[in-house]
């Protein structure tokens, strides 16, 4: 939790001094890729969590909240019209990109497991397949 929550915390850092110097919400996409992802991971943990830390979960889903409502106030005050709606659709986009990263990674995984598990019956056959060859030519007396 505290590794998201900082990687959170520095993430809002660089955002906030990039829309504060006046630049595109764009030229901070590494951070918002970042900050977007770290919400994720916290929200994930705290699904799993159940009872385990609730409040320290809590707690750093609150911090998150508290950042996107100050990114919020900033964008609108201090940004072009528009940054605030641009930034949702942004981090909707990024969201979006993130869960299909994880399909595309969890069926690269599925197809390893499975093409190492055929390697291994593949395998298992053909030893078996030589000792039975083996104990025939044994039995012939040509081996």
């Amino acid at each position: 939790m505290l590794a998201e929550l900082a990687a959170a915390n520095a993430a809002f850092a660089v955002i906030k001094q990039a829309i504060t110097n006046g630049k595109e919400i764009a030229s901070a996409g590494t951070a918002i890729a970042q900050f977007v992802g770290a919400k994720e991971k916290l929200e994930k943990k705290a699904d799993k969590n159940g009872s385990g830390s609730t409040l320290e979960a809590f707690l750093a889903l609150e911090k998150i909240r508290e950042q996107e409502t100050a990114l919020k106030e900033i964008m609108i005050y201090a940004g072009r019209p528009g940054l605030w709606s641009d930034w949702q659709k942004f981090q909707a986009k990024e969201r979006v990109r993130r869960r299909e990263a994880e399909i595309a990674a969890a069926k690269r995984r599925k197809r390893i497991v499975e093409g190492t598990i055929i390697a291994a019956f593949i395998a298992c056959c053909i030893a078996i397949l030589g000792s039975l060859i083996a104990l025939i030519l044994h039995a012939q007396g040509r081996l």
